[in-house]
């Protein structure tokens, strides 16, 4: 699994950070989406798939890579 944010996109409601906060953050500053993980491990790929499902803003992508 490849993960990608953009950030120009994020709303920063932190719906991401709730679902799996162990591959997403957000600034301090304006609440924007801070990936802390591109590539996590297997284990977390069933909330990450939700945290892109429920984001407002669509601004995260999840692929599949070996």
């Amino acid at each position: 699994m490849n993960v990608t944010v953009d950030e120009d996109k994020c709303c920063g409601a932190g719906q991401c950070v709730l679902i799996a906060p162990e591959v997403f953050d957000q600034r301090d500053d304006d609440g924007i989406v801070v990936l802390l993980d591109a590539r996590p491990p297997q284990e977390q790929h069933a909330a990450v798939a939700e945290a892109a499902a429920v984001c407002p803003a669509a601004a995260i992508d999840v692929t599949d890579g070996a």
